[in-house]
């Protein structure tokens, strides 16, 4: 019996997803709506999320699925959505923080902020406070934040902290990858030391799979990834999406478990436990981390 199979039922269960039209959100999406999650496609585009909604109801036409809209690089578009959401909703099982952007120019948002930082790290941070009543208060909830393996070349430089000195895309990325890692292991300590046991907070990381977020990769890089190399160091995005739907979803799992392909380097496999640096887990950079999040985003939480 293979993963997907073995996951739980989710009937009754509210699933939120971040950018779930595309690639690993879509994949992420369409197993939990088979599980019988109510999911809310959370999704910048409309056209494209409404797209994917058909594309899954063509396999599950009994799926329940919603959409509503949110830019994670808008601060003011993720409090509304937070909003519309509660305006609907008082239970919240799961919160995939799967959207992100991955090496485009450099990109300042209409906040002010590095386009990598806000859209995955930053939007995510506000959403996940915003939320959090809602979530603490529905037995067995988790937070899964998404980073990738790029996370072990970041470093959080609280110096350039937006990229204003000097922009580098794959240094940025990393900072913003890492900073979603060290936001989920900082989240469960928090957790932990307000005492609530119904919640926890998990991370996962794809490995490597060609979906939309390669699209600012260099043209002939990604050519020979693809058509040379690709096949036997990247896998399919439903597998890609394997470890986040462990993450979310499966039994036995613990607060502050981080998942991961385990084949070579972790960049394709069968899912399970992933490592990640010893940066990753310093309480004193993370602290550190929160509470300019806090300042930035505008939300003192936990």
């Amino acid at each position: 019996m293979g993963l997907i199979e073995e996951l739980p039922s989710q009937n009754g269960r509210i699933i939120i997803v971040t950018g779930a039209n595309t690639g690993l959100g879509f994949e992420t999406a369409l197993v939990l709506a088979k599980k019988g999650a109510k999911v809310i496609m959370a999704c910048r585009n409309a056209i494209k999320a409404n797209k994917a909604i058909d594309r899954i109801k063509k396999e599950i036409p009994i799926a329940d699925l919603e959409f509503i809209q949110i830019d994670l690089s808008s601060l003011e578009s993720v409090r509304s959505f937070a909003k519309e959401f509660q305006s609907k909703y008082d239970r919240l099982d799961v919160l995939i923080n799967n959207a992100g952007v991955m090496m485009p120019p450099y990109t300042k948002t209409k906040d002010g902020f590095e386009l990598q930082f806000e859209a995955n790290h930053l939007g995510h941070f506000l959403l996940t406070g915003l939320l959090l009543d809602t979530i603490v208060n529905t037995p067995d909830s988790r937070v899964v934040s998404l980073s990738s393996i790029a996370h072990k070349n970041g470093k959080i430089n609280f110096d350039d902290l937006q990229s204003e000195k000097k922009y580098s895309a794959s240094e940025a990325y990393g900072q913003s990858k890492l900073a979603c890692l060290m936001f989920a292991y900082e989240l469960q300590r928090r957790l932990e030391r307000k005492g609530y046991k119904n919640t926890i907070s998990t991370a996962a990381h794809p490995g490597v799979s060609p979906t939309e977020l390669s699209r600012h990769m260099p043209k002939l890089l990604f050519v020979i990834l693809k058509y040379t190399l690709g096949p036997f160091l990247t896998h399919a995005p439903s597998e890609g999406a394997k470890p986040t739907l462990m993450a979310a979803v499966a039994n036995g799992v613990k607060g502050g478990d981080y998942f991961g392909p385990t084949g070579f380097n972790e960049m394709k496999g069968k899912p399970g436990i992933a490592s990640s640096t010893d940066l990753s887990k310093d309480e004193t950079v993370a602290k550190r981390l929160w509470e300019v999040s806090e300042e930035l985003s505008g939300l003192k939480f936990l």
